[in-house]
């Protein structure tokens, strides 16, 4: 990213983040990764059980990693056994204090747009952990709602389909085949919950930092 691209976004920034408040989110900005730790040490306190959705986001800004190697209090499903002690923290992660996540979209009016296949990334964000932390680079930003849901319909989850395509065996849907969209129902759609989140219910138990990079898609 180049000097003007930063100040274009270091003020884009500032306005979403007022239209996130009118909204009842708490929500920050952070110039980099190395801002970002420091905000979450100051949001998170080591007390607090602490869970996350898949986050490609989270993966390139080493959050996990931090939490783990400082003593925070972690429910880690990637250090599952079985598939069946995986899905028990997952169910774990719904009653955790602190609930870590990305957006797929966001709009310049503060909405946050999420698609999910199993859905236990979107059930924490509406309903569950006592607080979520969206984490999302400026990449996630959209003009309106209509543009957000496009992008991540038309642009995140054909990516990600082709990602899961590395873990998931028999993943062929259309999107991760062709790298377009096409309303499929295919048995292995990541697109089986589509959420708009217009409000934080209560006000402030959804906090918003926008990071200047582009992280995840």
């Amino acid at each position: 990213m180049n000097k003007i691209e930063f100040q274009r976004n270091e003020l884009l920034a500032k306005k979403v983040i007022e239209n996130f408040k009118k909204r009842n989110f708490n929500a920050f900005y952070c110039e980099n990764k190395e801002e970002l730790i420091k905000e979450l040490q100051n949001l998170i306190s080591k007390e607090e059980t602490i869970s996350w959705g898949g986050s490609m986001t989270l993966e390139e800004t080493g959050i996990k990693t931090f939490l783990e190697d400082n003593g925070y209090k972690t429910i880690n499903r990637d250090k599952a056994k079985s598939k069946e002690e995986k899905l028990e923290l997952v169910k774990q992660g719904m009653f955790c204090d602190v609930f870590l996540m990305s957006a797929n979209a966001i709009s310049e009016d503060g909405e946050l747009v999420n698609i999910d296949g199993t859905g236990n990334r979107v059930s924490a964000l509406c309903y569950g952990p006592k607080r979520v932390i969206v984490i999302a680079g400026m990449n996630k930003i959209a003009k309106t709602l209509n543009d957000a849901v496009s992008r991540a319909k038309n642009y995140a989850a054909p990516i990600n389909a082709k990602r899961i395509a590395g873990i998931w065996e028999n993943m062929q849907t259309p999107c991760n085949v062709t790298g377009s969209c096409s309303e499929c129902k295919s048995e292995t759609s990541i697109c089986s919950q589509i959420v708009t989140t217009r409000l934080s219910f209560p006000k402030g138990r959804i906090n918003v930092i926008l990071v200047n990079e582009n992280l995840g898609y």
